[in-house]
């Protein structure tokens, strides 16, 4: 293992991995994308990419066209009743537990059924082999990817490579959580990515730690009686309040009015999706507040809006983005850099201050096409005629 991708690799398990690798002197490179960075690069072998996996939009095969090792850490999921799990929550678990996995594998495929050695490991998760209520959509993914990469594996057999993907069934790793900021114990994520990698360099196809000591007791209870075991889980959930009621999902929000839409309107809406799980993007009725006309009415801006793929949902916007929050309970509002140390987002800054989970994301202005310079051309035109 050379050169190594790790998907997911910005904290918890994916980042201690990425760090007992860098730490190696056969490594070149680890490359690590996710989302956002939760600690400092000490190694300088660590490259680190700023993407959602969620944005179908990235060809990891030709990006990192020299790997050599597949890590995919990716994953989410949240204790919680069925009935408490939102269509847009179940969707993102879905993707991103399963969709999301099975598009890179895919991506690597040619390689990965290759002569050349190609390592892989993916991290799924104990609970989809057991019944699992009050976790039923994680563990039905994590199931899927389970029953996937086994599958798989028969056919890389058959296919005569001796390349296969290791299946990484982890029950719950402590310290892979990063709560409010407060130091957490990182070692029970570092023990686990060692075995990862030894699991790895000796071409296992599955890996459940702490299997003895732990986990054969309990996937054998829930083999002689799963309802039983089902019904056991679920009191002892209840019992200890493992229950969590906020979803898992970052909104964003971004307010425009989105007149003669164009390329810089797009980079825009696809910086903020980089941040967010589910985008809301508010559009203006018109354009008064900038001393303007639009072209374009209301219905159809939002209709242009609602078509590009990074946008999850379209509302029209309120006078204050403030106020949409008490609609929408966003943790992130994107803006312009332009309108830093405006008196508007002075007023947001202070009202956001005390709010933990809600953040301002000021984009840096780049040049390119402008509504501005379109309108000017417009008006030009209709001048001359």
């Amino acid at each position: 293992m050379k050169n190594i991708l790790i998907v997911g690799g910005t904290s918890g398990l994916g980042w201690a991995t990425a760090n007992q690798l860098a730490n190696r002197t056969e490594v070149n490179k680890v490359y690590i994308i996710g989302r956002t960075l939760h600690d400092e690069i000490r190694n300088s072998k660590i490259q680190f990419y700023a993407h959602n996996v969620l944005m179908n939009n990235m060809d990891y095969s030709e990006k990192f066209s020299d790997v050599d090792t597949l890590i995919i850490t990716i994953g989410g999921g949240r204790v919680a009743k069925f009935d408490n799990l939102s269509r847009k929550e179940i969707d993102l678990q879905v993707d991103l537990n399963y969709k999301c996995v099975v598009s890179i594998l895919k991506q690597f495929y040619e390689r990965i059924m290759g002569q050349e050695v190609f390592k892989v490991a993916v991290i799924s998760s104990i609970a989809g082999m057991l019944n699992s209520p009050l976790f039923s959509v994680y563990a039905a993914s994590k199931a899927a990817i389970s029953s996937l990469i086994e599958s798989i594996n028969v056919e890389l057999e058959m296919n005569d490579t001796n390349n296969r993907i290791l299946d990484v069934r982890p029950g719950h790793i402590p310290g892979t959580r990063f709560a409010n900021n407060k130091e957490i114990d990182t070692h029970p994520a570092q023990e686990l990515a060692i075995e990862v990698i030894e699991a790895l360099e000796n071409d296992k196809t599955l890996l459940i730690p702490n299997y003895d000591n732990v986990y054969k007791s309990v996937i054998d209870r829930n083999n002689e009686n799963s309802h039983e075991f089902g019904i056991n889980s679920y009191e002892y959930k209840i019992e200890k309040k493992r229950i969590t009621d906020k979803p898992q999902i970052k909104i964003g929000y971004m307010s425009g009015t989105f007149d003669l839409f164009h390329i810089g309107h797009l980079n825009m809406l696809k910086k903020a999706k980089q941040y967010c799980d589910y985008l809301v993007v508010g559009v203006h009725k018109d354009a008064s507040h900038k001393n303007k006309t639009v072209f374009i009415p209301l219905e159809e801006r939002m209709e242009i809006v609602k078509s590009i793929e990074y946008v999850d949902e379209v509302i029209v916007s309120l006078p204050e983005d403030s106020d949409v929050r008490n609609i929408i309970p966003y943790n992130y509002l994107f803006v312009g850099s332009d309108y830093k140390g405006t008196e508007r987002f002075k007023k947001y800054e202070k009202q956001f201050s005390g709010i933990d989970d809600v953040e301002i994301i000021y984009f840096p202005y780049t040049q390119s096409t402008s509504s501005t310079q379109l309108r000017n051309a417009i008006n030009s035109d209709i001048d001359k005629r």
